[in-house]
């Protein structure tokens, strides 16, 4: 047995365990499938359940209206022909980099601490791209056309305009979301199959096996999955990247002030990450605490979410330093009066509010006391979940509004129903979300049970 000092010592240099002493394989496996399997569902998940519900009918409500209406109920107008439509899409698509991010990157890493978020986050991802999919066809005006975007064999020979950044976001979000749901599905199966069997209800015996594709955990199942996994964390890694690099290109290939820039490729990988990371965060904290996950979600998790949002916050507040510089360096005129624009004009509100929220609170993370207090993680990660949103307003509004005519200068203003589809996309994520912790495991079992030390070995 070590000395207990030493013991104290490696705990302040390595941080909290991954998952609390006293756990065995069965206290893992039970504790996180009753949550699927009891009979009771807790009065709190109806009661969460009902409200998103509620906003995602106010979504219904909205695209309905839309439909029967046109695009004219938006605020968008001209000059400001983008509006909440973009900005939504591009928050949401930045919001499930996360969740690659922890699946692949971190896996290919063999960093640990992983297993005991990634299965939500990569959940949360799938969601989060469903309601970023929805923008994009809202703002096309007609989507009962959106299938002109795909370069299907037709007669008519009217092929895609393929240097249409609208194209590029097609291929890459929906190639992100097949490599995604793929990879989350994969790292269900061992775990579908501890449900199929744990199951007493005849109807989810044969759902999970169904769903468990035939799992029996022998070693040729193993080698497969493993194999399998490996080359979908291959495959997703260059998504974290590539995905929100398009996406920037949307801004980056036009000749407008604030949007023709270099930088915003790895500024727009890095806001997705940092944005994902908070997100991550503002659901981890609440979910451990109703279902009293704490031995599970350990502070170390949320330590380590913490300093990697610190890191790529960091990114973030470079990007926006060498955005101020290139423009009053470059000498242009349009460049220099866009940030001034954004510093002293309609839309200062904003973005100075963006730069509290990104820049300013976040450097509280450097602060071990912080990052060891669950109230102010939560606190700090919905202030970087608006911040950001308020970036991408600031990007897309600041650059469109002031011409380089006077004459076709204008404001933008959004509408109730610009508010009430952008809400109605909360609803639709957080439905999702409660189904999800509903009826499949939030926590990966066999991963997690990985971490529970073989018997005897608690203490030497």
């Amino acid at each position: 047995m070590e000395p207990e000092g030493l013991e104290r010592s490696v705990e302040a240099v390595q941080g909290p365990p991954l998952i609390e002493p006293g756990h065995t394989y069965a206290s893992v496996t039970d504790k996180i499938s009753s949550i699927v399997l009891g009979r009771r569902t807790p009065r709190g998940w109806y009661l969460g359940f009902a409200f998103a519900f509620l906003l995602l009918m106010l979504f219904l409500y909205a695209v309905g209206y839309l439909l029967v209406v046109g695009v004219g109920i938006w605020g968008v107008n001209i000059p400001v022909g983008w509006g909440f439509a973009i900005v939504n899409f591009v928050w949401w698509i930045g919001i499930g980099h996360a969740g690659t991010l922890i699946s692949a990157i971190l896996l290919l890493l063999r960093q640990g601490w992983r297993t005991s978020i990634n299965r939500f986050a990569e959940a949360m991802t799938l969601f989060a791209v469903a309601c970023a999919g929805m923008f994009p066809l809202l703002h096309l005006g007609r989507p009962w056309l959106a299938y002109w975007l795909f370069p299907y064999p037709n007669t008519m020979g009217t092929w895609p305009q393929f240097r249409s950044p609208l194209v590029w976001d097609v291929f890459a979000v929906s190639t992100y979301a097949t490599v995604s749901l793929l990879f989350w599905f994969v790292g269900l199966i061992p775990d579908l199959a501890t449900l199929r069997d744990r199951a007493r209800n005849r109807a989810a015996q044969v759902v999970y096996g169904v769903l468990a594709m035939g799992w029996r955990g022998s070693a040729v199942h193993w080698h497969r999955y493993e194999t399998a996994s490996l080359l979908l964390a291959g495959l997703a890694t260059p998504l974290v990247v590539s995905v929100h690099t398009v996406v920037s290109f949307d801004f980056a290939v036009a000749v407008i002030p604030g949007w023709h820039s270099t930088i915003f490729p790895p500024y727009f990988v890095a806001g997705a990450i940092y944005s994902g990371f908070a997100m991550v965060m503002t659901l981890s904290i609440p979910i451990r605490k109703f279902y009293k996950l704490e031995d599970f979600i350990t502070l170390r998790h949320l330590d380590n979410m913490a300093k990697v949002m610190l890191a790529t916050g960091m990114i973030v507040a470079y990007g926006y330093m060498m955005e101020t510089f290139m423009a009053f360096y470059s000498a242009q005129n349009f460049d220099k009066y866009m940030i001034m624009n954004r510093m002293t004009g309609p839309y200062a509100v904003p973005y100075w509010t963006l730069i509290l929220c990104n820049i300013a609170i976040p450097q509280a993370l450097w602060s071990r006391r912080v990052r060891s207090s669950v109230p102010a993680l939560f606190a700090i990660s919905i202030v970087v979940n608006i911040g950001m949103w308020l970036e991408r307003f600031i990007i897309v509004v600041t650059s469109l509004h002031r011409d380089f005519l006077p004459s076709s200068w204008g404001m933008y203003y959004p509408t109730r129903w610009d508010w009430a589809t952008y809400v109605g996309t909360i609803g639709l994520f957080l439905t999702l979300l409660f189904l999800f912790l509903r009826f499949l495991p939030m926590i990966s079992i066999f991963e997690l049970r990985g971490m529970v030390p073989p018997a005897g070995e608690e203490k030497k």
